[in-house]
């Protein structure tokens, strides 16, 4: 049965220098022990933290564990975090940027969704946060990626590819689906879906000619006609480094070694280097194995 209950959660905070603000975090996160975060990440050019929390789901989204773990941390990284005192080379919307619910272990879809939006009306309405919601979370199943061009975030706002500070207006693009409809300077918007699993890889391109690995990123992207189930951006990352960093919606049809080929290739085309590429998570079987693994350890 319990295999059968399994979920995660990916929430990606922007920030990762304050170390205090994480810690915080993190001692929120374990009120809910039966939640315990699984994986951290950690990018300080960025400017970012994904933490990735697992539990098993019961009938009840309210009664959660997850959802409950999560709401601890969104509700920690507000109280600890202010984003008009953000910077970093990595875009966001907001102090937690992106929530995503993901069903493990033969759990269906349809239920992390109902977690997810059970969760989106606590940080709306508790919190007095905007909240948007995507994929099977959301009545249309709208996608992330077309919340984030109507609210701006692919735009860096300031000097050198960074995005500094909070929103530069309260006034919202889109009406939210959660909370009050407008955007706080300290705090920005939230984003929580629900979706099959996603992997994250990065590819390092030594060079400082961003147009060029934009140009590489849609490339490879299938909005431009590149791999299936890919979206792409290219995103600064540290003195001579332009990353193309990918959403992989769908490892079956292109993987991490697709990536990683078509950026070499496209990269030789414009005279560049390429290192070795990275995921920023776990894998899905190697999440739910390390989930066993410190539940049993748990138990002893």
């Amino acid at each position: 049965m319990l295999k059968q209950m399994l979920a995660c959660c990916k929430v990606y905070i922007s920030e990762s220098r304050n170390k205090a603000a994480l810690v915080a975090i993190e001692r929120a996160a374990k009120l809910i022990p039966e939640a315990p975060i699984i994986n951290k990440f950690e990018d300080a050019t960025y400017n970012r933290v994904g933490y990735t929390l697992v539990s098993e789901i019961g009938t009840s989204p309210n009664s959660s564990p997850l959802r409950n773990a999560v709401f601890e941390t969104v509700k920690a990284a507000f109280e600890a975090i202010d984003l008009g005192l953000h910077c970093g080379s990595h875009p966001r919307l907001g102090v937690v940027d992106h929530i995503c619910f993901h069903p493990l272990a033969g759990l269906s879809l349809d239920c992390v969704a109902e977690t997810a939006k059970s969760l989106a009306a606590d940080v709306g309405s508790g919190l007095q946060v905007a909240t948007f919601l995507y994929g099977a979370a959301h009545h249309e199943g709208r996608s992330l990626d077309s919340i984030r061009r109507e609210l701006g975030y692919f735009k860096p706002n300031a000097s050198g590819n960074q995005w500094v500070g909070g929103p530069e207006s309260e006034t919202l693009q889109l009406n939210p689906d959660e909370g009050p409809p407008r955007a706080v300077q300290r705090k920005g918007v939230v984003v929580i879906g629900a979706t099959q699993w996603v992997d994250n890889y990065n590819v390092p391109l030594f060079s400082t000619d961003m147009a060029a690995v934009r140009r590489i990123a849609k490339r490879i992207s299938s909005r431009g006609g590149g791999l299936p189930s890919v979206q792409s951006m290219a995103l600064a990352h540290g003195k001579g480094i332009i990353e193309v960093a990918c959403n992989l919606l769908d490892t079956s049809k292109a993987g991490g070694n697709d990536v990683q080929r078509a950026v070499e290739q496209l990269a030789r085309e414009e005279g560049m280097d390429v290192g070795e590429g990275y995921y920023t998570d776990l894998s899905q079987s190697k999440i739910i194995e390390s989930y066993y693994k410190l539940a049993e350890r748990s138990s002893q």
